[in-house]
């Protein structure tokens, strides 16, 4: 007598959670145990035809199988084979809102899976938000962050600047002078607001800082101005508290002397100046040039300045050497008053020896200073053969006091 129930139980427990070839085999097997009447009896609890158990039985017998279980050409055919315009109706959703250069291979798309299966469902297509993402992969598209990449317009001698610019520093290095690298570092709201980027703290005791930016009309904005030797790896930052002018700039590089530079360069006669093309010391500036002729006439010493070429800030050591350390070095921390801004600038350090000192400068700075044409032409500049509004050398017009 055939034990209906036994095949049953066995069958949900297990037969039926086989793959393909596997319930195939486990019918015939069950039909072979059952003996007499047991292909019947296999067939209406499994719901296999009896071609299909037979097929099983005869793989009961054979070795096993090695590769796909399916037969070729078994089991439903691929969706975009079903549904042949599936695949160019996908790629003109997302086309319009391709993003990038459209001869690269691999693009991207700013559509969410789900509505593309909407629309696509509009246009009479049966598919779901999972196949929509297997879809778009098998086309070469993938969700992605924009990167910073374009420059802008390319200056025709954008690289003979970084050329001469590298020259002119090694050379001034190897004659024992000072390099300094400046720029202001982005104003920076003072209170207890968010900074960027996470710091250790009790588990679920975050710092609690204010909903909105803001400004605290009491502490304002800071300034911090940076003066970064390339040769020693050391930073000078003046805080400032009013505005970021060529004014402020040039105090910065003063204090820098004062603190720091005289200390390492007993003997310096000359300084070269690395700087951006815009801001405070910015090429075209004429307050610039006045106040670091007003410089060079205090010290004594031949100032030697050279512009990177417009768009290529990030290429200022001082981004790349000085400011993004101390980016580093608060993350996380509120800049709550003057001083905590300071003691962190103050902190910065690195593996290899970055060595940053800082002080707040009170003093303040008015924009929209006028310099006459009178001011300009007393300024004793003499620009280089090459690129004179970018490269130039500032003498002094008098001995030091």
């Amino acid at each position: 007598m055939i034990d209906r129930r036994g095949i049953e139980q066995r069958w949900e427990a297990d037969g039926s959670k086989r793959d393909e070839r596997g319930r195939r085999v486990f019918a015939a097997s069950e039909t072979r145990a059952a003996g007499l009447g047991g292909l019947a009896a296999v067939s209406q609890i499994t719901g296999f035809a009896r071609s299909t158990i037979g097929r099983g039985l005869k793989e009961l017998d054979a070795p096993p199988p090695h590769g796909r279980v399916r037969r070729e050409g078994g089991g439903p055919k691929p969706l975009t084979e079903r549904d042949p315009t599936l695949q160019a109706d996908l790629k003109r959703l997302v086309e319009p809102a391709t993003l990038g250069d459209p001869v690269r291979p691999l693009l991207w798309v700013s559509k969410s899976y789900d509505k593309l299966a909407s629309a696509l469902a509009g246009m009479g297509h049966a598919i779901s938000a999972n196949t929509v993402r297997k879809l778009l992969i098998g086309l070469g598209f993938s969700r992605q962050f924009n990167r910073k990449a374009d420059e802008g317009s390319k200056h025709p001698d954008r690289n003979a600047q970084f050329e001469h610019i590298s020259a002119k520093v090694l050379a001034a290095q190897a004659s024992g002078q000072a390099v300094v690298s400046v720029d202001t570092k982005k104003k920076e709201l003072v209170g207890a607001f968010k900074n960027g980027g996470s710091d250790y703290r009790p588990k679920g005791d975050p710092r609690r800082v204010k909903v909105h930016d803001f400004e605290d009309k009491a502490l304002g904005k800071v300034v911090p101005y940076g003066v970064y030797d390339v040769a020693a790896d050391e930073g000078w930052v003046s805080v400032g508290i009013t505005a970021d002018t060529a004014e402020f700039a040039v105090a910065a590089i003063r204090a820098w002397l004062t603190r720091m530079g005289r200390e390492r360069y007993p003997q310096i006669r000359e300084l070269t100046i690395t700087a951006d093309c815009g801001g405070s010391n910015g090429a075209r500036v004429r307050l610039w040039k006045r106040e670091l002729q007003r410089f060079a006439d205090e010290t004594g010493l031949l100032l030697h300045v050279h512009h990177y070429p417009p768009g290529t800030s990030k290429w200022n050591k001082i981004e790349h050497r000085l400011f993004c350390r101390i980016t580093q070095n608060w993350r996380g921390r509120p800049l709550t008053d003057h001083l905590a801004v300071v003691e962190l600038i103050g902190a910065t350090t690195t593996k290899t020896g970055l060595k940053v000192e800082c002080a707040l400068d009170p003093r303040t700075y008015e924009k929209g200073v006028k310099v006459s044409d009178a001011e300009m032409a007393s300024l004793d500049i003499t620009g280089d053969d090459f690129h004179p509004e970018w490269n130039y050398t500032i003498n002094p017009r008098q001995s030091p006091k």
